[in-house]
């Protein structure tokens, strides 16, 4: 695990998903894997883990799935994905999970939803940005069992549904478009972009 924890006491562990196909982006004519698409000169994915480096959290890359793979190997469902990288960091207070195809969060934003699951392990942490939901969504440190048990490719959905069942969510609104700015096609790149080019410098 890598880590440039800035944060006292409890904080979450940062998850960046990076173990899919990409096959959306390739079909619509992408000549790379999507994480490795250039933006602005970067890599999307490496623009995660300079995100990550800068929120002072404690993060993770998980580029393998539940069958172990080969520590390189994309194809593993969300889910997959989430479990192992839980299990590779079963010692943190929490989690924030982050599909490595979001280059556009801002560390504060990551710092946010870090900050709402303090004090709480039972909590989980949803943000906002106009009205959708978006990524990273934050669990404490009770979900790991349930985070553990997950495979496929559907995520951790069902364990939010039956928290927010149990008013144990808190939704965040943040002004970041980041958190829903994802690169699933060429098209996709070409507008993270233009919001790249346009947006105020991060903080």
């Amino acid at each position: 695990m890598q880590s440039d924890c800035a944060f006292k006491n409890s904080a979450p562990t940062l998850l960046i998903l990076a173990a899919g196909q990409g096959a959306r982006y390739r079909a619509s004519g992408g000549t790379t894997h999507k994480l490795d698409a250039m933006l602005d000169g970067v890599s999307v994915l490496e623009h995660c883990i300079r995100t990550a480096r800068a929120s002072g959290l404690a993060w993770h890359v998980v580029r393998e799935g539940a069958d172990g793979g080969d520590g390189g190997a994309r194809g593993a469902g969300m889910g997959d994905s989430i479990a192992a990288g839980v299990r590779a960091t079963r010692h943190a207070d929490g989690w924030l999970i982050l599909p490595g195809d979001l280059p556009l969060v801002r560390a504060a934003t990551l710092q946010q939803i870090a900050l709402a699951l303090q004090g709480d392990e039972d909590r989980i942490a949803v943000p906002h940005f106009a009205g959708q939901n978006g990524h990273p969504v934050g669990f404490g440190r009770a979900y790991a069992d349930a985070l553990c048990a997950l495979s496929g490719d559907l995520g951790a959905s069902s364990i939010v549904r039956s928290a927010r069942a149990a008013q144990r969510v808190r939704d965040c609104a943040v002004e970041d478009e980041g958190i829903v700015t994802d690169i699933d096609t060429v098209a996709d790149l070409t507008r993270a972009q233009a919001v790249l080019r346009q947006r105020a410098p991060a903080t």
